[in-house]
């Protein structure tokens, strides 16, 4: 190994912080919770229950589980974790002397992300993948990584309220669309519409077409997802391209950077590191439950009362933003009193090698689910209810909460890590623990 190598290789096991190695682990296991309807319904379903799935019961609860407590905010901490790992990264190897060669090594490690994440949607056939996001948005956050915490703050209220603006817009545009498609009902059969009425209630019944897809549509997209491997690939390869371009473009910047450079302040605050009073702690997770469940219940009820219509999802998307991000504070608080309580060590150690492996896991998700829901394995995708796809959900979560910590005890890296690693560096990694 090269000497500049040694001096600003990857970082070390003494050097690793416990609490955001288990707050990684809980966001890489949660983001499952959410993914997995991807995995295993048609891609509207992932919101709207009544689309396939169950709308009724334990799915109808499960659903609102998410709803309540996990949608959002299990990417928001993960995205927030990546912004901490640019940080500590750019840091130490700095503190270490390093200098222009700093950021090459960060740079070329961000690219290689935004292969890998090609790799995952195009190949390992998840199209909800979020590493693509996070390298390109990644790309942006060398600048910020000495700013002070105060200004990362302002700068994430700008870009929430700047997409809350462009949302509370398309949803303007869109009542209006609405407003013309009711005006068209009014109208004797056969009249010919204005032209204005004519193309907003197009424009309507094409948003309720795409968002409420009928039996036929449904029915395709499972038997497409039922099929062999190449495939499944040029199947889902238009659905990659929306995601990795329109859908990257016109929402993650408000979604992914604000919650990448919230992490960084949040590190350098010391919130994220179990570094403050518990106390602090508590009042964290009060106040971030408290506030965001609020909004949650408040966009779950229009749902419901409304029984998941167009409209309704329209109305409820408003507050999305607030809450999510109300509820991983809530998480958080309640993650770092986890970690400073010093019980369930077992399951904390679980969840640190989790955490540290979360390439890999994360990864191993998709594996796991092509083969058991597609036409590569056992062709299970449209066949379970949504109450059912958590028996899968649990059985990845043991499997990756036994294994990783064993894995870490006669490896450095996880397969995955030690491969970013080696090509980030250009040099072969030390994969496996010398035994003394």
């Amino acid at each position: 190994m090269s000497d500049l190598t040694k001096a600003l290789g990857p970082v070390s096991a003494s050097e690793r912080i416990a609490a955001l190695d288990v707050l990684r682990g809980v966001a890489l296991l949660g983001i499952l919770l959410m993914n997995i309807a991807g995995f295993g319904l048609v891609f509207m379903a992932y919101g709207d229950p009544t689309v396939q799935g169950g709308a009724d019961g334990l799915n109808l609860l499960v659903w609102k589980i998410n709803n309540l407590f996990f949608e959002g905010t299990m990417r928001a901490l993960f995205s927030m974790l990546f912004g901490v790992g640019m940080v500590l990264m750019t840091s130490r190897m700095i503190n270490r002397g390093g200098g222009l060669e700093v950021a090459d090594i960060y740079y070329r490690r961000t690219i290689w992300l935004l292969i890998f994440g090609v790799i995952h949607a195009y190949l390992i056939l998840w199209p909800g993948e979020i590493l693509f996001s996070y390298g390109l948005y990644g790309l942006f956050l060398f600048p910020f990584r000495n700013a002070p915490a105060k200004k990362l703050i302002i700068g994430v209220v700008v870009l929430i309220m700047f997409g809350f603006g462009l949302q509370y817009y398309q949803y303007s545009s869109n009542m209006d669309s609405y407003e013309k498609y009711q005006l068209a009902q009014t109208y004797e059969e056969g009249a010919e519409l204005p032209d204005e009425v004519k193309a907003g209630k197009e424009t309507w019944e094409g948003m309720m077409a795409e968002m409420k897809p009928d039996d036929k549509s449904i029915h395709k997209n499972t038997e497409s997802m039922h099929k062999g491997y190449l495939d499944l690939v040029l199947f889902l390869a238009p659905i990659n391209r929306m995601v990795q371009t329109s859908f990257n473009y016109d929402y993650n910047p408000w979604d992914v950077l604000p919650m990448m450079l919230l992490g960084i302040a949040l590190f350098k605050l010391q919130v994220i590191t179990a570094s403050l009073r518990r106390r602090d702690y508590l009042l964290m997770m009060i106040l971030g439950y408290g506030i965001g469940v609020s909004i949650n219940y408040y966009e779950t009820s229009i749902l419901i009362n409304d029984n998941f219509s167009v409209l309704a999802f329209m109305k409820s998307g408003l507050t999305y933003p607030f809450g999510r991000v109300a509820v991983a504070f809530g998480h958080i608080g309640l993650i770092m009193l986890f970690c400073k309580s010093g019980i369930l060590g077992f399951l904390r150690n679980a969840l640190a090698a989790v955490g540290r492996m979360a390439l890999t896991n994360y990864i191993m998700h998709s594996v796991i689910c092509a083969f058991v829901f597609t036409g590569i394995g056992f062709s299970l995708f449209g066949q379970l209810e949504r109450y059912e796809l958590y028996y899968v959900v649990g059985g990845i979560w043991l499997f990756q909460l036994i294994v990783s910590p064993i894995w870490l005890k006669y490896f450095r890296f996880g397969p995955l890590e030690w491969l970013w690693r080696s090509l980030t560096y250009r040099e072969r990694q030390p994969f496996k623990r010398i035994s003394h």
